[in-house]
């Protein structure tokens, strides 16, 4: 087992990428940039880390930020239970633990939106504490080099792998090994096309040897996609328009949109008229955004004046005021691309 640590540390110290988050044990940034990441490309949140820090350069900083701030910085990224996860824990380590960030995995997993891997990525690279990170790119590293089977989102693969790579970390230099085999992961055992031959591993690759790589990692379970259709409703005249703030568990919580009419189908035209009273004066064709779980399917009905009354929950706000709201994706990206 030392000589898979030393081949992927040597390896990295030669290959990784220079990520400013790598030239600090400040936990308080770690956490940023682990959270930052998940679900997200390193060249994507590079920038988002780099406004985060310089926006709010401290815990305490984050902590009294108002969240329809962070929620707007956070603008673009998606998955934004993180952005308000990201406040609330910000919130808990000023009052709960003065300030000072938690220096033990123990504590760390027990922060509001703080998972295994994440808390594991914290404790080792801030504390040097002896944890092993499990994400996508370890479990396909080391699903590979062994050429295990193990369905990886099965309970008993995701048990055996978090043991093993437990009994491979090095128990004086956790950080490097676990930066090094996720780096391997994400450069050079790749999901698709991974780069055998450069890989400092491939004398030994069980998967390699067997001309197993293409079905390395199992997965068993297929992500059941959910449709849905939403019809935003765009009232506007020459400085103003209507928007609403989402509620509840649902999707975009505590982010604004348009007024919208969802339904269990495509809607005709006719079914807006009927919730509106009028005729759109234009709409757009239908946009596809793709969630982790949810296909969903859009299009934008344009009205161009404001309705005489405005429903309960809809906000009457100048049009260069939009800029101070947080949008999802979805809308944002319409809005950069309508004419």
């Amino acid at each position: 087992m030392t000589d898979f640590h030393l081949l992927i540390t040597d390896w990295y110290r030669l290959n990784k990428r220079e990520l400013p988050w790598r030239f600090t044990n400040d936990p308080y940034k770690i956490w940023l940039s682990e959270i930052i990441l998940q679900q997200t490309r390193v060249d994507q949140g590079l920038n988002y880390y780099l406004k985060f820090i310089k926006n709010y350069p401290t815990v305490f900083d984050l902590a009294s930020a108002d969240e329809q701030q962070v929620l707007k910085d956070w603008q673009g990224l998606g998955y934004y239970s993180r952005a308000r996860n990201l406040h609330s824990t910000a919130k808990s380590i000023v009052n709960d633990f003065n300030g000072v960030f938690p220096s033990n995995y123990l504590q760390i997993i027990k922060l509001k939106g703080v998972g295994e891997y994440t808390a594991a990525a914290i404790a080792s690279f801030a504390f040097n504490e002896s944890r092993a990170v499990v994400d996508g790119n370890v479990y396909r590293v080391l699903s590979r080099y062994f050429d295990i089977d193990l369905p990886i989102d099965s309970t008993s693969g995701k048990k055996y792998f978090s043991e093993l790579a437990n009994e491979l970390i090095h128990p004086t230099n956790p950080a490097d090994h676990n930066q090094a085999i996720m780096e391997l992961g994400a450069l050079v055992c790749k999901p698709a096309q991974p780069s055998c031959p450069t890989c400092p591993l491939n004398s030994s690759c069980k998967a390699l040897e067997n001309q197993n790589i293409s079905i390395r990692p199992v997965k068993v379970k297929k992500t059941k996609v959910r449709n849905r259709y939403f019809s935003f409703l765009v009232f506007e005249n020459a400085d103003e328009l209507i928007i609403e703030k989402r509620t509840g568990k649902d999707i975009w919580s505590n982010l604004f949109q348009f007024p919208l009419f969802e339904t269990e189908e495509p809607a005709r035209v006719e079914a807006i008229i009927s919730v509106t009273g009028t005729e759109p004066d234009f709409y757009s064709e239908e946009i596809i955004h793709i969630l982790s779980h949810q296909r969903l399917h859009a299009r934008f009905y344009h009205f161009e004046q404001l309705p005489s009354k405005l429903n309960q929950g809809w906000i009457k706000i100048k049009k260069v005021e939009l800029d101070n709201y947080p949008l999802p994706r979805l809308i944002d990206r319409y809005l950069e691309n309508r004419i």
